[in-house]
């Protein structure tokens, strides 16, 4: 057999394998790419966490919904006062019989001293000025304990000039503390002269300064409810040093002579106060829709003046404003009734919108309805341009009687009723309207608007 040479060529190709030239451009351009997808990923990512956070927070760490603010309403009641005159005095019968006395001995069960003996033991006190400075010292301890509940709010506005100079300007209004819900403290207070503020502080009675801000206006009365964040304050400062105002009520039956003290600006100037009484509780403010008792006083202030009224008892029974007063009483301090309020602040509290009819309305009295055959309802006295009421055909003589299945007996009643209405609801209004054969009873359904 042959052997092979070794030197001889194979009939098989040989092939050389070269490694394949880098091209550093395409390879910065796709380090590029990847560096630009990692950061928009990475921005994709950190839009989706911030979306979810809040919706994942509150699902692992569910908070408790805090209640809604309520104030209920009321009815005609008698005052502190008139219940200890009018409430029977308790008799107790006695375990043993009774010992008969002599002449000169008193007799426990004698009966109650008259009118004349009264009169002859009080001309016999003598009041010198010590008695007078203890009973002011004390009218002026119950004011400093009020005043925990009132606060001082400043409407802080900067404008510049044209020499870039930056100039700001304060308005300031009273408020009192109606609203404790663990998470902020409501405060009640007339917004004219901090509407257009760009910041809101509130000042506390030991000189505390927070911001706060404007939760809901209502402008019918002027008023509104300015929020401040519970968490903002110190526990220690909550519990000792301010207070939410005891809510009372101004439906007493005769609340002319009482005692009251006026806090907040009634003098036009911050944290003055006025002592006084009620001396008139017929005056009314009407407006649409609704109807507030005034409350005016022989304490003489400020035309500006603001802030609230107390009575003695340390309820907050009304709220100072001077919008009503006639010519020449501009000095006179008046308040809304608080009971008259307590729908709206509530509205206010719970940051709910008002519904809007569009009526000036009163009460059939009962003269009228005995001598003129007056059906009792809420009487239209005249109706707003422009108003739901108006666009539904309502007009000036009409009784309202009925809304929604809800008899209406006279205008307090339709007040309660559309307090209770959202605006956009549509309501089924009947009304009587007079012609000449009688009253003629209608009905129409009305769309309510929103107060503006």
């Amino acid at each position: 057999m042959a052997e092979k040479d070794p030197n001889a060529q194979s009939d098989f190709m040989i092939e050389k394998i070269k490694e394949r030239p880098i091209n550093k451009g395409k390879l910065v351009r796709r380090m590029l790419f990847t560096a630009a997808m990692a950061v928009l990923f990475g921005l994709v990512a950190c839009v989706i966490f911030l979306s979810l956070e809040p919706i994942l927070s509150r699902w692992m760490n569910p908070e408790k919904e805090l209640p809604k603010i309520y104030f209920p309403e009321e009815t005609e009641e008698m005052s502190p006062e008139e219940m200890l005159i009018e409430s029977p005095q308790e008799t107790v019968a006695p375990t043993n019989p009774p010992v008969v006395r002599g002449p000169e001995e008193m007799d426990p069960y004698a009966p109650e001293l008259t009118e004349e003996q009264i009169r002859d033991i009080l001309s016999q006190i003598q009041l010198d000025q010590i008695n007078y400075r203890q009973m002011y010292n004390a009218m002026s301890e119950y004011a400093r304990q009020m005043q925990k509940s009132m606060v001082t709010l400043t409407g802080i506005t900067s404008r510049v000039d044209w020499f870039d100079n930056v100039n700001e300007m304060k308005n300031r209004a009273s408020g009192i503390i109606i609203v404790n819900n663990t998470k902020e403290l409501m405060i009640l207070t007339d917004y004219s002269a901090l509407e257009n503020a760009q910041r809101l502080n509130v000042e506390f009675c030991n000189g505390a300064v927070t911001t706060a801000e404007f939760k809901r206006k209502d402008p019918s009365t002027g008023l509104a409810v300015v929020s401040v964040p519970v968490e903002a304050l110190p526990e220690e400062f909550l519990k000792e040093t301010i207070a939410v105002a005891k809510i009372g009520s101004s439906n007493y039956r005769d609340m002319v002579g009482m005692p009251i003290i006026a806090l907040g600006s009634p003098m036009g100037s911050v944290n003055s106060a006025g002592f006084g009484i009620i001396t008139s509780t017929s005056g009314q403010a009407s407006d649409e829709d609704m109807n507030y008792k005034l409350l005016q006083t022989d304490i003489v202030g400020s035309p500006n003046a603001d802030g609230a009224l107390f009575d003695l008892y340390g309820q907050f029974i009304g709220f100072i404003t001077q919008r009503y007063n006639a010519r020449g009483m501009e000095n006179i301090i008046t308040a809304y009734g608080i009971s008259d309020l307590k729908k709206r602040m509530e509205k206010l509290s719970n940051n709910q919108p008002f519904a809007y009819f569009g009526i000036y309305g009163t009460s059939v009295a009962l003269n009228v309805h005995e001598e003129l055959k007056v059906p009792y309802g809420a009487y239209v006295k005249d109706v707003a341009l422009d108003s739901p009421a108006m666009r539904a055909g309502i007009q000036k003589g009409d009784l309202i009687i009925q809304i929604d299945d809800r008899d209406v007996n006279n205008f307090p009643d339709y007040i309660t009723i559309l307090n209770n209405k959202t605006p956009d609801t549509t309501i089924r209004v009947k009304i009587l309207r007079q012609t000449l054969n009688g009253y003629k009873e209608m009905q129409m359904d009305v769309q309510l608007g929103e107060l503006k």
